[in-house]
């Protein structure tokens, strides 16, 4: 039965994106069985994936309104998982989903008969409290948060987390934060090693250890339509993400051994 697990923030520019779709590409290299649906307007995690985006394109909207189903719709990438892609079609589901019943549980019940067949289903949120979030959110186990290191970004999680005990409490009560990821990080800044303490202060274990730092080629992959870790598998970028991989794994029993074998073959020190 799959893990959903959501990748959100209501704030921008955080590398909400970046995380989802290198995560999912860094679960499929080490042997798991993954989907990532792309539930933001922009699409940049459909591109990131090497899928053009066309308004003929079969996406997550259709599913949202009740025209496909997720085995019809979904693609397989190049790079060893699936994808549910989106397209600009997507902005008019918030209209769309108004009129419809039930329309804060459409994605939830649309996974449900495909849940098996997967290890993990990764989801790229809106950066934004939409009807789009919130199906992310009453569909998913958990919630990944990542975010900088920088003071708007404690004001903005304050919000978040907010937002998710109002979910649970009315949505879905089985939602849990699965953790936070610090991205863009620069070490040499004293303000981000101020911050980084805060969050490990104030959240313990639910920091991850892993750390994701400013990376040229990450920012680079998706010019090229893909995952860092096929782009350039010995880049700082791509090696914090296999890391973020093993201690996602490391958190459900079984996998640790699998994930070591693979990062080793890397070149990569767990």
């Amino acid at each position: 039965m799959a893990r959903i697990l959501a990748v959100t923030n209501q704030k921008g520019g955080v590398g909400k994106t970046t995380t989802a779709v290198n995560l999912t590409a860094c679960l499929a290299e080490i042997g798991q069985r993954v989907l990532l649906i792309d539930l933001d307007p922009q699409a940049n995690a459909t591109t990131g994936c090497g899928v053009v985006r066309s308004d003929a394109l079969s996406t997550v909207y259709q599913i949202l309104i009740g025209r496909s189903t997720m085995r019809g719709t979904s693609l397989r990438t190049e790079f060893g998982f699936d994808l549910m892609p989106a397209n600009r079609e997507l902005a008019g589901a918030e209209i769309d989903l108004i009129n419809l019943g039930k329309r804060e549980y459409r994605l939830r019940d649309a996974l449900a008969d495909i849940r098996g067949d997967y290890d993990f289903i990764v989801m790229d949120c809106p950066p934004a409290l939409n009807l789009l979030t919130v199906n992310g959110l009453v569909a998913a186990d958990t919630v990944m948060i990542p975010m900088q290191c920088e003071y708007y970004a404690l004001e903005g999680l304050t919000d978040l987390v907010a937002t998710l005990k109002k979910v649970r409490a009315k949505l879905n009560p089985v939602l849990e934060i699965e953790g936070l990821l610090r991205t863009m990080y620069d070490p040499r800044s004293t303000l981000t090693q101020q911050v980084s303490r805060e969050l490990e202060r104030h959240f313990g274990s639910k920091v991850y250890r892993t750390i994701v730092p400013r990376n040229v080629r990450l920012a680079e992959a998706p010019s090229y339509g893909k995952p860092v870790i096929a782009f350039d598998r010995g880049s700082k970028g791509a090696q914090a993400y296999l890391l973020l991989a093993q201690e996602v794994l490391d958190r459900y029993a079984g996998s640790a051994g699998r994930v070591t074998a693979a990062l080793a073959g890397a070149g990569v020190e767990p």
